[in-house]
């Protein structure tokens, strides 16, 4: 997940009635096979599940190599399972991340070929089974990851415009504002729409990986039951929304793939589209949430347009007052451009760009 949205997955996967442990990084929680769906497809701001296989510490590779080949791993993967190894490691006597790799690799090949009494050879033409080893101060951890392509794929983003947030990032930020749909939501500079399109499914209550496949339905001990049964009673869940959702833009032509994007999330008709520049901007709505990723301006030549969108925000957005209003932005100028000190600044990572969130309390109405 990204750096700083720790808490926030800690509360949606509390919402679901899980008790959680937080590390940097990673939320920790327990449950079965119903739980790797439940949260794979309910989880909004989480980049992926797995499934923690073992946890041990290690200095050396011969340690390494024993424990990884001391687990029973003829009862996870079938014979001609895939199983790439993906390794990490961070501030260990092991830092060789190519080797960590390579001897996980053949300690499982090892305990494999020996369980399936195969000669040293296995076909890997299965499903796949993607393994996971990361060594964080000497203690190692060895997962399977459940999800495959990561969770902010949805699967409803055909088209972006220059720089999109990720949807589960756009979620995180959403989760840390009041927003629920019950009040209205608006994004003035709304892109390829991806802030606007999360909160209407998060209005809507839709279980955001209701299109997408995950890695866990080719894995042959999983039963196959439980993917379809939670997405047909997640459906039964979505009711409509209760607020407006603006989603504005100068470009027309971002505003149209905005429109494809909402049409395949299947919330077109909640979001009004609207072609609009900042500083024409003008609405009637009161007591919501403004929400808006505007551009960074990280090269020179653009700081001085960066500043004056800044100012324009100020000037159109900033009297709006019985709307809380909250901007990500990585310019340190952005207060002063703005023209108002923010009421709560947050420090998080989009990618690896560092950015604040500045969040504007409400005056409600």
């Amino acid at each position: 997940m990204g750096v700083g949205f720790e808490s926030v997955v800690a509360k949606e996967l509390q919402a679901l009635g899980y008790n959680t442990r937080t590390e940097d990084g990673r939320v920790f929680f327990e449950g079965g096979q119903a739980d790797v769906v439940r949260t794979n497809l309910w989880l909004r701001s989480a980049d992926r599940i797995k499934i923690l296989l073992k946890e041990f510490r290690v200095t050396d590779f011969e340690t390494l190599y024993d424990q990884v080949n001391a687990l029973d791993w003829a009862e996870l993967l079938p014979v001609d399972a895939k199983f790439p190894v993906q390794g990490r490691a961070v501030r260990s006597k092991l830092h060789s991340e190519p080797d960590v790799q390579s001897i996980v690799k053949k300690a499982i090949v090892d305990k494999m070929t020996e369980q399936y009494h195969r000669r040293g050879f296995l076909p890997e033409t299965g499903a796949v089974y993607p393994l996971d080893i990361r060594i964080y101060k000497d203690v190692a951890r060895v997962a399977l990851d459940t999800t495959g392509e990561s969770l902010f794929k949805r699967g409803y983003r055909v088209e972006h415009g220059g720089a999109p947030l990720k949807e589960n990032f756009a979620a995180g930020l959403l989760k840390l504002t009041p927003f629920n749909g019950t009040h209205p939501l608006i994004d003035p500079m709304t892109g390829s729409g991806t802030l606007a399109i999360e909160a209407a499914l998060i209005g809507k209550n839709v279980a955001p990986g209701t299109w997408r496949s995950f890695t866990y339905d080719q894995f042959d001990w999983f039963d196959a039951k439980l993917h379809p049964a939670q997405v047909a009673q997640a459906k039964t869940l979505v009711h409509p929304l209760e607020a407006p959702i603006l989603a504005c833009d100068i470009d027309q032509s971002i505003l149209e793939i905005a429109k494809v994007n909402a049409h395949n999330a299947g919330v077109l008709q909640d979001i009004s589209f609207k072609q609009v520049a900042v500083k024409d901007f003008a609405t009637e709505l009161e007591n919501g949430v403004i929400i808006a990723n505007p551009p960074y301006g990280k090269r020179l030549k653009d700081r001085d347009q960066v500043a004056t969108l800044y100012q324009e925000m100020g000037q159109t957005l900033g009297p709006l007052t019985s709307f809380s209003q909250y901007y990500l932005a990585s310019a340190p100028f952005f207060e002063q451009a703005f023209g108002k000190r923010a009421t709560k600044k947050r420090k998080l990572f989009n990618g690896n760009l560092r950015v604040d969130f500045y969040q504007y309390w409400a005056n409600r109405k």
